[in-house]
C-alpha cells in the first residue's frame, strides 16, 4: 500500500477517467442548460428571505455591497473553479481538484466538507421553502396547515437550541422527497424541471425590480451606511462584511454545476459560461432586488420570514395584490430548482469518492435504465429530509456558510499549487492574473468565515472529526490509489 497522507492523484489518471464513459452517466447537459443549473442553484433563499436578515441585523441599506463583496469573493473562486472543471472535468468538484493537488486527505476533507455544503443547503433551502408554503396556501387557498407539522421541534436562538411545541417540517420532508424522486428518474428530466423553474422566478425578480423602483422612498435608503452600534458586524463597514457572510449563502450552489461535468457534452467548453455566466446574472439581480427592498421599507422593519412579501404589502397594499403572488410562486419555483441542483450535487461527490475507494462501493453504483446514481440520491434525500423535518433554518444557514468558504478557499489555493506542480497540463480555460485572483478569492473567503460565530466554528470542528473518523477507520484502507501496485 502507498504511504502518506497527501499522496495524490495523477492528472492524467483523472482526465483519462473524465474521458472514459463507461461511468453510466449520461452526457445530455448543454452550455445553456448549465447556465440555467446555476442560476437554478443561486437564486433562492438569499435574495427572497437572507436579504431581509443581513439588512435588518446587520448593514442597512448597504445590504447592496455585503451582496458586492460576496459577489467578487465567488467571482474569484469561480474562476478557480472554471479552470480546474475545464481542464479535469469529472464529478467531484472541489474534492476532485483537491485529490490532483493537495492530496487524499485534504481531498477526503474537502470531499466530506461539501457534504455539509449540499446536503445542509437543501435542508436549509427547504425550511425557508416550508416557511413561503404555509402562508401562501393561506392567502390563496384559504387552507390552514397546523404549523405544529409545519415546524422543526428545535428551534437556534442567541446561539443555543431550544425546544419548541412543534412535532415535524412536514411540506420540507414532503418537497425533498418529490425532488429526490425526480433525480433518480434522470438528469435531463431534472434540467427540464430546473429551467421552467428557473424561467418563472427570472421573469418574476424583474417584474419586483421594475415595480418596485417606483415605490423607493430615498428616506429609507440615508444613510446607505447605518453607524456602527460600537460592536463589531452590527452595522458600519463591520457590518457590511457581517452581512456579507451572512448573505453568502445567497450565492452557494453556482459551484455544484461543477459536480455535472461528466454529464456535459462539451464541459471543457461549456463548464466556464455555465458557473461564470450565472453568477454573473446572479450578483446583478442581488444586488438590483436589495436596493429595491430597503427603499421599499425602512431596513429595521425587515428581520421577517418573507421580507419581499412584506415590502410589498406595506407600500402597495391590496393594489398589487397578483404581484404578491406572483412572488410567493417565484420564491417557490425559486427553492425548488436550488434543493433540485444541491440534492443534484451532493450525491455525485459522493459518487467520486466511491469510486476512488474512500467511501462503500454501493454509493458508486449507477441505475441501468436512468443512468443515474440512484443510491446515493436516494440517501442523499433521506438524511437531507430529516434535518429538514427537525432543525431551524438558522442554524442550518451558518454551517453552510462556513462549509461553503472552506471548501472555495482550498479551490482557490489548489489552482495555484496545480500551476506549480503541473505547468504544462493542458488548461482549456486559464485562471487570470495567478496568483493574484486565487489570494484575492482565498482571502476573502476566509475572512467571511472568521466573521461568523464562535459557535458555527465548534460545530464545524466537530463536523469535520466525524470525518476525520470515517477516513482512518475506512477510507485510508479501502482507497484504490493506496491499493495501486
Amino acid at each position: 500500500m502507498k504511504k502518506g497522507l497527501f499522496i495524490t492523484k495523477s492528472t492524467s489518471q483523472l482526465i483519462a477517467e473524465s474521458n472514459d464513459d463507461s461511468h453510466g452517466l449520461k452526457r445530455v447537459l448543454s452550455r445553456w442548460a448549465l447556465v440555467s443549473l446555476g442560476i437554478g442553484a443561486v437564486i433562492g433563499t438569499g435574495i427572497f428571505v437572507l436579504t431581509g436578515h443581513a439588512a435588518a441585523d446587520y448593514a442597512g441599506p448597504a445590504v447592496a455591497l455585503s451582496y458586492v463583496l460576496s459577489g467578487v469573493g465567488c467571482l474569484f473562486a469561480g474562476l478557480c473553479y472554471a479552470e480546474y472543471a475545464a481542464a479535469i472535468p469529472i464529478a467531484g468538484s472541489a474534492y476532485t481538484y483537491s485529490y490532483a493537488t493537495l492530496g487524499e486527505f485534504v481531498a477526503w476533507l474537502i470531499g466530506w466538507d461539501l457534504i455539509l455544503e449540499y446536503l445542509f443547503a437543501a435542508a436549509t433551502v427547504a425550511v425557508g421553502w416550508s416557511k413561503h408554503f404555509i402562508p401562501f396556501m393561506r392567502d390563496f387557498f384559504n387552507v390552514d396547515l397546523p404549523e405544529k407539522w409545519c415546524r422543526a421541534p428545535l428551534d437556534y436562538i442567541d446561539g443555543h437550541i431550544v425546544h419548541t411545541s412543534n412535532y415535524v417540517n412536514l411540506p420540507a420532508i414532503f418537497l425533498i422527497w418529490v425532488i429526490s424522486w425526480l433525480l433518480v428518474v434522470g438528469i435531463k428530466e431534472s434540467a427540464s424541471f430546473n429551467n421552467l423553474m428557473v424561467a418563472i422566478k427570472v421573469v418574476i425578480i424583474l417584474m419586483i425590480i421594475g415595480l418596485g423602483w417606483g415605490y423607493i422612498n430615498s428616506d429609507n435608503l440615508t444613510p446607505f451606511i447605518p453607524e456602527n452600534t460600537g460592536k463589531f458586524g452590527q452595522f458600519g463597514w463591520s457590518g457590511i462584511l457581517k452581512g456579507s457572510a451572512t448573505i453568502f449563502f445567497a450565492y452557494i450552489g453556482f459551484d455544484a454545476v461543477s459536480t455535472a461535468a461528466q454529464e456535459t457534452k462539451n464541459p471543457q467548453k461549456d463548464m466556464f459560461w455555465g458557473m461564470i455566466g450565472s453568477l454573473a446574472i446572479c450578483a446583478v439581480l442581488f444586488v438590483l432586488v436589495s436596493i429595491v427592498l430597503c427603499g421599499m421599507v425602512n431596513y429595521k422593519e425587515l428581520h421577517v420570514d418573507a421580507p419581499v412579501v412584506y415590502a410589498l404589502e406595506k407600500v402597495a397594499g391590496d393594489g398589487l395584490k397578483w404581484l404578491r403572488m406572483a412572488v410567493e410562486i417565484a420564491v417557490l419555483a425559486g427553492l425548488s430548482s436550488v434543493i433540485l441542483v444541491l440534492l443534484m450535487g451532493q450525491p455525485r461527490v459522493f459518487f467520486s469518492m466511491a469510486k476512488d475507494g474512500l467511501l462503500p462501493p454501493v454509493f458508486a453504483k449507477v441505475h441501468p435504465k436512468y443512468g443515474t446514481p440512484h443510491i446515493t440520491t436516494i440517501v442523499t434525500g433521506l438524511v437531507c429530509s430529516v434535518l429538514a423535518g427537525f432543525l431551524p433554518l438558522n442554524l442550518l444557514g451558518e454551517l453552510v456558510a462556513i462549509g461553503t468558504l472552506m471548501a472555495f478557499s482550498v479551490v482557490c489555493i489548489g489552482v495555484v499549487v496545480l500551476r506549480k506542480n503541473k505547468p504544462d497540463m493542458p488548461r482549456p480555460y486559464r485562471t487570470p492574473l495567478v496568483p493574484w485572483v486565487p489570494a484575492a478569492g482565498a482571502i476573502i473567503c476566509v475572512g467571511q468565515a472568521a466573521s461568523l460565530p464562535q459557535d458555527t466554528w465548534v460545530r464545524l470542528f466537530a463536523w469535520m472529526g466525524i470525518g476525520l473518523v470515517i477516513y482512518f477507520l475506512y477510507g485510508i484502507k479501502h482507497s484504490k490509489l493506496r491499493n495501486q501496485p
